[in-house]
C-alpha cells in the first residue's frame, strides 16, 4: 500500500507533463520519481507487458525471464521505492542465495561464490592456497574502491569539467583507469582459475576482462558484499512490482503502444506520436535501446553528436545466444547458478570479439526451480541457457546456425548433467543475436547496450540530459552510468533528478545509503 495515502491521486490542473518511452526497469523507475515529484506522467511500451530486456514469459506452464537472472544490489530500489512511499520488501519476495552460484573450471576445478569471507578464502585455497590468502586484502581494497566510486555512478557527467570535481580526483589513485581488470586481479591472485572467478562478472557489461577497465572488479564487490538475489517469480517480478506501484500513484501506462517519433519544435521536444494519438510533453524520457531509440524517434538532422554515423560507428557489446528448457523432473544436483567456463577463455573472448559463435563457448545456466516453485509446474524444472556470443557486426547467419548452434549446447548440457536432457524437454524456446534485434528492438542485437570501454564512459557515454536537443531525457543501459540493474536504477534516479529541476519541481528525497546525491556531489 502506497503509505502517503492519496498523494498521488489526483491530477492538477497545469501540471507538468512528462512521456517516458519504454517500460523497462529504467522507465519505471523514472516514471515513479517523476510522478512523486508531481508530474503527469504517461509511459510507453511498445510490448504487451512490462520488462524490456527484464520481461518474462510463459509457455506451457513454465515461466522463464527472457533477460537479467542475477539480481544485485537491491539497496538502490530499495530508496526509489521509498522515496514513492513504498517497501520494495514489502511488493517483492526476495531470496538471497549462498553459495552465489557455483563455476566450473575446464581443468576440473570448481569454486562456490560466498559471500561468507572465512568460506570464501577456504574454496580459493582448495585451488591456490598462495592465493588464498590474498581474498580478504583483495574484498577490502575492492570496498575502498566501490566507496570512492559510488559519488560518481550516482551523478550526471556533462563533459570533460566533471573531471576536476573533487569525488574524481579522489577517486582516480584507486580506480587504476591504465589497468584492465585482468591486470588488476594479477596483483593479488597468480592462477588463472581465480582471475576468472574475480572477473568473469565483466560478461554483464558484456565486456572482456582482459579489455575491460579495471574499475570494474567492482561488481564482483558487489556481488560479494551485498549479495546475490533471486525475486520469487523470476527477475520480471521487480517490472511488474513496479508497474503495479507506479499505476497506484497515478502513472498512466500504456501496453502495446509504440511511440513512432518524438515531435519537435525546433530542437524542443513537446509531444510524442503513437499509432492514433499525439501526447503533449513538457518533458520526454528514451528508456528503449539507445541506438535503436535515437534512430527511430530522433530526425538525424537534429542530432549533432549522436548522429546516425556517429551512433553506427562506436563499439557495442556482445550478444547472446538463448535456449528457454522447461524440463520433466527436477535437477537438484545442479545449482541455482553455475557457469561453465570454456576450455581457452581466451579463444572465446577472441571470437566473441569477432562477432563469431564460439566453438568451446562458455555457458551460464540458471536452474531455478531449486529455489523458485513457481516457475515450473510440480515435479518439472526450468533451464535458462545463455551463451555469450560475437553481435550482429560479425558474418555468422543466424538462420542457419541456431539450429546446429542448439545441438552443440544441447550436447555441452547432457555432459554437464550426466545425461541426455533432449527426452526430458517439454517446452522450448530459443533466441540468436538476430532475434534480439528483430524482435526486440537491439541494436545489431547487443544485449549490453554500448560497450564500457574508457572512450564510451562516463561523458563519452550519452548524456542522462541528452546533449543533441532540449527537453529530452535518457535512461537504460545505453546511457551514463552503464549497463546491469544497479547502474540502470542509478541512471533513473539521475535522469528524474534533471528532469525534475528542469521542469520546475520537487526532487523527491531519494538517498543511498544514507548519503543523498547533492551530498555525493559536493
Amino acid at each position: 500500500m502506497n503509505a502517503l495515502g492519496g498523494r498521488f491521486a489526483g491530477r492538477r490542473a497545469g501540471a507538468r507533463r512528462v512521456v517516458v518511452i519504454g517500460a523497462g526497469p529504467g522507465g519505471l523507475a523514472t516514471a515513479m520519481l517523476l510522478r512523486a515529484s508531481g508530474a503527469e506522467v504517461t509511459l510507453l511500451e511498445r510490448e504487451d507487458r512490462v520488462g524490456g530486456r527484464t520481461a518474462s514469459f510463459t509457455q506451457d506452464g513454465f515461466t522463464f525471464d527472457y533477460g537479467p537472472t542475477f539480481y544485485l544490489y537491491p539497496e538502490i530500489l530499495r530508496e526509489i521505492f521509498g522515496a514513492c512511499g513504498y517497501d520494495l520488501d514489502a511488493e517483492v519476495d526476495l531470496r538471497r542465495l549462498d553459495p552465489m552460484y557455483r563455476l566450473h573450471f575446464h581443468d576440473g576445478n570448481t569454486f562456490d561464490a560466498t559471500p561468507d569471507i572465512e568460506r570464501l578464502t577456504a574454496e580459493a585455497a582448495r585451488i591456490s592456497p598462495e592465493d588464498a590468502r590474498s581474498v580478504p586484502r583483495y574484498l577490502a581494497a575492492n570496498i575502498a574502491k566501490f566507496d570512492a566510486f559510488r559519488p560518481i555512478l550516482q551523478r550526471p557527467f556533462h563533459g570533460p569539467r566533471d573531471f576536476l570535481r573533487g569525488d574524481m580526483v579522489r577517486a582516480l589513485p584507486k580506480l587504476r583507469p591504465w589497468a584492465t581488470v585482468d591486470q588488476d586481479l594479477r596483483r593479488w591472485f597468480k592462477h588463472p582459475d581465480l582471475r576468472l572467478a574475480f572477473s568473469f562478472q565483466s560478461k554483464y557489461l558484456g565486456m572482456s576482462p582482459f579489455k575491460c577497465p579495471s574499475l570494474f572488479t567492482i561488481v564482483a564487490h558487489i556481488e560479494y558484499g551485498f549479495g546475490v538475489f533471486h525475486p520469487i517469480g523470476g527477475c520480471n517480478a521487480i517490472p511488474r512490482a513496479m508497474a503495479r506501484v507506479a499505476r497506484e500513484m497515478g502513472v498512466d501506462i500504456r501496453l502495446s503502444a509504440p511511440a513512432r517519433e518524438i515531435a519537435f519544435d525546433g530542437r524542443r521536444a513537446r509531444a510524442v506520436r503513437i499509432d492514433d494519438e499525439t501526447i503533449e510533453a513538457d518533458a520526454v524520457v528514451m528508456n528503449g535501446d539507445f541506438a535503436t531509440s535515437a534512430k527511430t524517434l530522433i530526425p538525424d538532422r537534429l542530432r549533432r553528436r549522436w548522429t546516425d554515423a556517429k551512433i553506427d560507428s562506436k563499439k557495442y557489446s556482445c550478444s547472446t545466444f538463448m535456449l528457454y528448457l522447461g524440463l520433466e523432473g527436477r535437477l537438484d544436483d545442479l545449482h541455482h547458478h553455475s557457469i561453465h567456463m570454456s576450455s581457452n577463455y581466451v579463444e572465446n573472448i577472441r571470437e566473441i570479439e569477432a562477432g563469431l559463435a564460439p566453438e568451446e563457448p562458455t555457458i551460464y545456466v540458471q536452474n531455478a526451480s531449486v529455489t523458485d516453485p513457481t516457475l515450473a509446474p510440480e515435479g518439472h524444472s526450468t533451464l535458462y541457457v545463455l551463451v555469450p556470443t560475437g553481435n550482429l557486426n560479425g558474418a555468422v547467419d543466424w538462420d542457419e546456425m541456431g539450429p546446429r548452434y542448439r545441438e552443440k549446447i544441447l550436447d555441452r548440457l547432457s555432459r554437464l548433467t550426466g545425461h541426455d536432457i533432449r527426452p526430458r524437454i517439454r517446452t522450448e524456446r530459443m533466441i540468436t543475436p538476430a532475434d534480439w534485434e528483430s524482435r526486440m528492438g537491439i541494436f545489431r542485437g547487443a544485449t549490453f547496450n554500448l560497450a564500457h570501454n574508457l572512450g564510451q564512459m562516463l561523458h563519452w557515454r550519452p548524456r542522462n540530459r541528452f546533449e543533441d536537443v532540449d527537453g529530452v531525457y535518457l535512461t537504460g543501459g545505453g546511457t551514463h552510468p552503464g549497463s546491469g540493474l544497479p547502474t540502470i536504477f542509478e541512471s533513473a534516479r539521475i535522469a528524474s533528478k534533471l528532469a525534475a529541476e528542469d521542469l520546475g519541481l520537487p526532487v523527491p528525497n531519494v538517498q543511498s545509503l544514507g548519503e543523498s546525491l547533492e551530498e555525493a556531489t559536493e
